[in-house]
């Protein structure tokens, strides 16, 4: 790896801060010189200075590390605009409300778009009482199964973790929910609108 963090990151982000490389320097206890040499790319910081670096600089270190600075534009977190991450090493599944910089088991994980059911994972919605009852005719052998459902509405996300071997369906209270997803192990998204 020849690179980590690139100056114009260090750079961008000092300018937006309003700092001087000066006072960077100062907030991560190096001269200002060494900033100099980041910034125009004849160095790179130490990595026992990526973590007081983005502290200085108000990111995550895997927002320095990435040059992707995360600004929360959704200020109303509107749930049903959220976003899903899943980790393909431990299944972590993550719900944001918006766009973020989500890591699991040392990767970034992109946000998953979701498709429509296709045949193979089509979900059958019934309601029962104040419920849906979500149903899906899906393998659920240890190598291809669902892993959760999930639904949506404006006030909360309820999540249901679905295991090898197990029945893929769930029960959801109906309170406002507005989307209904479910996560496949091998093919990925699926979301329907009720």
């Amino acid at each position: 790896m020849d690179r980590y963090v690139t100056g114009a990151t260090i750079r961008g982000l000092r300018e937006r801060k309003g700092m001087t490389q000066e006072e960077l320097a100062e907030k991560v206890h190096v001269s200002g010189k060494a900033v100099s040499k980041w910034e125009t790319g004849k160095g790179f910081p130490d990595i026992s200075l990526l973590e007081p670096l983005a502290r200085a600089l108000d990111v995550s270190v895997m927002e320095l590390l990435s040059g992707n600075c995360v600004q929360n534009r959704n200020k109303a977190a509107n749930l049903l605009k959220g976003k899903l991450y899943v980790c393909p090493v431990c299944g972590n599944a993550i719900w944001a409300t918006g766009e973020a910089a989500v890591s699991c088991c040392g990767i970034l994980l992109p946000p998953l778009e979701a498709e429509p059911p296709d045949k193979g994972h089509e979900m059958r919605v019934e309601i029962s009482e104040d419920e849906y009852f979500v149903s899906v005719r899906h393998p659920m052998t240890k190598e291809h199964y669902l892993s959760f459902l999930c639904a949506a509405s404006d006030n909360g996300v309820q999540f249901l973790k679905l295991y090898p071997e197990g029945n893929a369906e769930g029960r959801f209270k109906i309170n406002r929910v507005k989307t209904l997803y479910a996560y496949c192990n091998c093919h990925g998204l699926f979301r329907v609108d009720v």
